[in-house]
């Protein structure tokens, strides 16, 4: 795959982010996290309250992206076949075939994942971690690009199974939309009036390639060492923090590293500053932190304490040049 130039990258990338914006109202920052996360070749958790747009971002995005899109509506009584796909006899040629399921997809939306027991949770850890899916010991490749965006409901419990550790790990960042502002929710019902109808729709921006084409452009942002000694720095203090039981694990690290060359690119640079590695720090890490018990009766979050870290983690201020060389394994 040819890489872009970062400076296309930066453009189209506002570009999506404004044909996005047409539809999904004053969530701005919260858009630019999610499109970071696709560009950085992971998968984001939409956390947030019903009714905040988190499938419409989902779905306009996949639409300006160019790219196949599935969404699935995940229930208690989902089971993992009807995420994989299956093995059905054909009567005609007197054998089973496979027949794949809504995960082979370049963009799935995981609809209220934590409304399915683990067993089906558990169907998507494969596909998102090794881009493959084993039904009755067969492997089946998922053909890039594929990504993961999985809504959840932070404050309903009745009905619903945590996500568990291992799989909130997989998620590259968590995102959370928030109350629109009354301008904002009034700018929602003025536009409905004026399209007349309940469908949106988003032109393309780009398609799968060009996507390809953009993820492989971020290789190219440089990464100082001090710069990722700070990232390590920043993840091995939620370790060590007081409030927390257990910290973010390496992933986190990369997750930091990888946001972090993006928010560079959204920026106009081709290199990483400790701004962009803030800019990040809270979504990357704080789904990856576990507090300790009595933290939850105080209703400590776990953004704070990223927050508290990174009040507390020197910032580097080295302008020398990375130890490894572009375009070589580190």
């Amino acid at each position: 795959m040819e890489p872009l130039a970062l400076s296309e990258v930066q453009r189209l990338s506002r570009a999506v982010l404004d044909a996005v914006g047409t539809v999904v109202v004053g969530k701005r920052d919260a858009l630019e996290l999610v499109l970071a996360g696709i560009l950085a070749g992971g998968h984001v958790l939409l956390e947030d309250l019903p009714g905040l747009g988190k499938t419409l971002t989902a779905r306009s995005l996949a639409q300006a992206l160019g790219l196949d899109f599935r969404r699935l509506q995940f229930t208690p009584d989902l089971l993992p076949a009807d995420i994989t796909g299956s093995f059905l006899y054909d009567q005609r040629n007197g054998e089973f075939a496979f027949r794949a399921g809504p995960i082979f997809t370049n963009l799935l939306l995981a609809d209220e994942i934590n409304r399915t027991p683990p067993k089906t949770q558990s169907a998507l850890l494969e596909a998102m971690q090794e881009r493959q899916v084993s039904v009755e010991g067969v492997t089946y490749r998922l053909d890039p690009p594929f990504h993961v965006l999985a809504t959840a409901n932070p404050i309903e419990y009745e009905g619903t199974y945590p996500l568990p550790e291992a799989q909130l790990d997989r998620f590259l960042l968590r995102v959370s939309f928030g109350y629109p502002s009354r301008d904002e929710e009034w700018d929602v019902l003025r536009r409905r009036m004026s399209r007349r109808h309940e469908e949106t729709y988003v032109e393309s921006v780009v398609d799968a390639a060009t996507l390809r084409a953009m993820q492989a452009a971020l290789e190219d942002v440089v990464v100082e060492d001090s710069i990722g000694r700070y990232i390590v720095e920043l993840t091995s203090a939620t370790r060590d923090h007081a409030s927390v039981l257990v910290g973010s694990s390496p992933r986190g690290s990369l997750a930091l590293l990888l946001l972090s060359r993006v928010w560079a690119v959204f920026a106009g640079r081709d290199y990483v500053v400790p701004e962009d590695v803030k800019a990040v720090a809270a979504p990357a890490l704080a789904h990856r932190i576990t507090l300790r018990p009595e933290m939850w009766l105080r209703r400590v979050d776990p953004a704070f304490v990223v927050a508290e870290v990174l009040a507390a983690t020197p910032v580097p201020a080295s302008g020398a040049l990375p130890s490894y060389a572009a375009g070589t394994s580190a």
